[in-house]
């Protein structure tokens, strides 16, 4: 019994060592590295729409895969940066961009913050201003 279970380990190590001999390097998913550094420069510039907090190039979703292979073949196609990313916009809107354009759809994502903090500024000022007046109203009667 001992030794069919050295032999077993001695297999399997056996086995376990070859494997690396095997295996190859990863292939490219495209052939031209121009265009797999395009590739790469474009994902970072757009967004995943199933993470959304996470650019193309730093997420693992199919739906982002599959963008990244539409990209590829729009390159392979011949189009530019610029129409790759105005074919994506049409299909999904200015969300696909991870830093959209300022126009009329998105000025409240990019103003809307700012908005909002001269909003809470006046707020606090106002309650601030209304506590002083009622502490110079208490102070003269005490």
């Amino acid at each position: 019994m001992k030794k069919l279970l050295i032999l077993f380990l001695l297999v399997f190590n056996f086995l376990l060592s070859t494997s690396a001999a095997f295996a190859g390097e990863a292939k490219p998913l495209a052939e031209d590295p121009v265009l797999e550094a395009r590739l790469k420069a474009m994902s970072h510039e757009l967004r995943c729409l199933v993470c959304q907090n996470q650019t193309l190039a730093d997420s693992n979703s199919p739906l982002a895969e599959d963008l990244r292979k539409e990209i590829r073949a729009q390159m392979r196609a011949g189009k530019s940066d610029q129409e790759v990313v105005d074919y994506l916009v049409a299909r999904y809107g200015d969300f696909v961009r991870y830093r959209p354009p300022v126009n009329s759809n998105t000025a409240l994502l990019w103003f809307g913050p700012f908005l909002l903090l001269l909003i809470g500024g006046f707020v606090l000022y106002r309650v601030l201003k209304k506590q002083a007046g009622s502490d110079d109203i208490q102070g003269e009667d005490g």
